[in-house]
């Protein structure tokens, strides 16, 4: 085994490595870039190395910084996580020639596996089914058109050399596949330094079901069974879980057979994902396979028993898989849902910002035993020293006063669950979800929460279409506590204010109590999300407080408070107990499993004027302008594409709000832009 190795990421996947690196013994070392100076994953590691600027091309893409910084420090190994240099060959063959332990596959592996288009080839070699399409080496735009239309539509266009979503369209018709495919390219250049793609036929209502794989290199070869990946926005995984719901046993088997034939096609040794997709008949065929960890790892962890980790390392190390096929055993359900800073009624665009307030469920309803989760949620295998699994995981790379920055992927945490069955491992990621506290950039946990209590996803009516398909449903208004949580930010803000609550000592307060009469004061709210103005009235003479709401009042009486986020409220015959974060004059309230936001209409400040007009176009988010599509003068129809940002390694295309006509470009391809920054000027018709 080693005593040293090098984690080649950041976030939450080096937290993760350095996690079973610790429990067994071995030192990390972590790299950073400058916007990660201060990160999680640096102080979660023995030893740091700084290797270069913010983006992921100054620091985490630079081979030659991170095998420096491996030889600087003594490391054995390099364990790549995965995304960036995971799945990049020339890296392995650097480790390779720097006498570093590269921890994953061959580059041979690698390189067979990198192009999705040689790995088809090997698949049908090694009579792994296949989905019809194009994987030649001819990309000409005009050939590829051809190929697309003797297909058939509608049909994926994927980068070959990609992963995560990026780089994939679906084309609907032929008369946009041209388009299509530049943006295609174009993306695909851009993430991986290859626009080459290949074509597939696009199934319809498709399950996107993946088996991990592991491999050795005295001839062994597992599967530990298989994860159901379908719920995705804009081709990338939200919620995970395992095993496949819905799967007969024999399916299984078939599939984690061929899962195995695959990675022995290429010889592989490590830890591996075939992924399949899958049709509604319970045909599979082969997508591709991800030559490294997966980011939905854990509940594989988690039914399993097993530290997929620990396996990297003893592989590396050249030891034997742990376990035969015959010695793993499955046993629950596990689910994993990754929570991002991102707008999910804004298309999913990611959200940055700092996270002033951030609190996950461990701790809350949850235990987690120490022995295998640890008091950071980071755990090996999910098992405690009784062999029980730990009901709720968190795998988080920030904390509470981190920013998530445009540099990098908008992820929070991954909050994992798991039950005896998928009823109770789904209640209690319902229960996890409402548990969650996130101020600062917008998130997806209420999105997450809509699909967990869905009725396709409840009943495992799953494909990779389930949130387009149902898009009405899971961004229907949610009902609120609206009235309690009310209660508590009134509550929040009167003792913030010096307010006492009903029955103190009115000597102890700043304000409120008068000694000849009664008194009134009116607070007015906005409703952040809803962008409502509202007012409250409170009223007390010494006795009796009161709270007036569209001409109801009734009796208000509060506790907590005091420099803590806790209160309880009861207004009228309503009772509410909840956490409040105060920041600046919002108000945000957490109260019977849900999340509201109030804006203190302060009286004696300025309000701030209104911003924008509909002339204005703004930036969605910061990132790069990678194509104009129209100039000053140009004349354009409502929802007509004009400019392309990239922001987070996904394009942005941004629409006319309204026919006019462009009057001025205020940007040019190439520029960096912040959030909100005006692109251009448009005389609406």
């Amino acid at each position: 085994m080693f005593n040293k190795i090098l984690i080649a990421n950041r976030g939450e996947i080096a937290c993760r490595v350095a996690a079973t690196c610790k429990r067994l013994g071995i030192a990390s070392v972590a790299v950073y870039s400058d916007a990660d100076a201060n990160a999680k994953h640096v102080t979660a590691c023995d030893e740091a190395v700084h290797i270069g600027g913010s983006t992921a091309a100054e620091s985490y893409l630079r081979i030659e910084r991170i095998i420096e910084a491996a030889r600087a420090t003594g490391a054995q190994a390099v364990h790549p996580g995965y995304g960036f240099l995971s799945e990049n060959e020339d890296f392995a063959h650097a480790c390779e020639l720097a006498g570093i332990v590269f921890i994953g596959p061959p580059v041979e592996a690698i390189a067979a596996m990198g192009s999705k288009a040689a790995a088809k080839a090997l698949m049908h070699a090694a009579a792994v089914p296949l989905v019809p399409g194009y994987h030649g080496d001819d990309q000409d735009a005009q050939l590829l058109h051809r190929e697309a239309d003797a297909i058939g539509y509608p049909v994926l266009l994927k980068a070959s050399a990609g992963g995560g979503g990026k780089g994939m369209r679906v084309v609907e018709r032929s008369e946009d596949f041209a388009a299509a495919l530049a943006s295609c390219k174009r993306e695909a250049a851009s993430s991986f330094g290859n626009d080459r793609v290949l074509i597939e036929k696009y199934l319809t209502r498709p399950r996107h079901v993946e088996v991990q794989v592991f491999a050795d290199r005295h001839g062994g070869a597992v599967y530990l069974f298989d994860r159901d990946c379908s719920v995705q926005r804009r081709h990338q995984k939200v919620l995970e879980e395992a095993p496949a719901p819905g799967l007969s046993a024999e399916i299984k088997r078939e599939m984690g057979e061929a899962a195995v034939a695959a990675a022995r096609a290429v010889n592989y040794v490590g830890a591996g994902t075939v992924e399949f997709i899958m049709t509604v008949t319970g045909d599979f065929y082969f997508m591709e396979m991800n030559t490294r960890l997966q980011v939905e790892h854990p509940v594989t962890e988690m039914v399993t028993g097993q530290d997929l980790v620990e396996w990297q390392l003893r592989v590396a190390s050249n030891e034997p898989l742990p376990l035969t096929q015959q010695q793993i055993r499955i046993d629950g359900h596990a689910i994993e849902a990754r929570i991002y800073a991102e707008h999910p009624a804004r298309g999913f665009l990611p959200s940055t910002g700092t996270l002033k307030h951030l609190r996950m469920p461990e701790g809350v309803e949850f235990s987690i035993d120490a022995a295998g989760l640890g008091t950071a949620g980071l755990g090996a295998a999910g098992l405690g020293e009784s062999g029980r699994k730990a009901p709720v995981r968190i795998d988080s790379g920030v904390r509470e006063g981190d920013t998530i920055t445009p540099f990098y992927d908008p992820m929070i945490a991954k909050l994992i669950v798991h039950g005896a069955t998928r009823d109770e491992a789904l209640a209690r990621m319902n229960r996890a979800l409402h548990a969650c506290e996130v101020v600062g950039p917008h998130t997806n946990v209420e999105f997450l929460q809509s699909i967990v209590t869905s009725e396709p996803f409840a009943t495992g009516d799953l494909d990779t279409g389930l949130i387009e398909r149902h898009h009405d449903a899971l961004f229907a208004p949610v009902t609120k506590p609206f009235k309690e949580a009310l209660a508590l930010a009134c509550a929040a803000l009167l003792t913030r204010e010096g307010g006492t609550a009903h029955g103190a000592s009115p000597w102890d307060a700043l304000s409120h109590w008068r000694l000849n009469s009664g008194y009134t004061q009116t607070l007015g709210w906005r409703d952040v999300e809803n962008d409502t103005a509202f007012t409250v009235s409170f009223a007390r003479d010494g006795s009796t407080q009161t709270l007036e709401h569209d001409g109801v009042r009734e009796g208000f009486s509060w506790s907590g408070g005091a420099g803590r986020h806790e209160f309880r409220a009861t207004i009228g015959d309503a009772r509410a107990t909840g956490r409040v974060f105060v920041d600046g004059d919002t108000f945000h309230v957490f109260c019977l499993g849900e999340a509201l936001a109030f804006e203190w209409q302060n009286l004696l400040a300025h309000a701030a004027d209104a911003e924008g007009g509909e002339g204005r176009l703004t930036a969605p988010m910061p990132g790069k302008v990678i194509a104009v599509l129209v100039e000053p003068g140009a004349v354009v129809k409502k929802g007509e594409p004009l400019i392309v940002m990239e922001a987070m390694k996904m394009e942005h295309t941004i629409g006319a709000p309204a026919a006019g006509t462009v009057s001025e470009v205020l940007y040019a391809v190439g520029d960096q832009v912040t959030d909100g920054a005006q692109l251009l000027v448009l005389n609406v018709e």
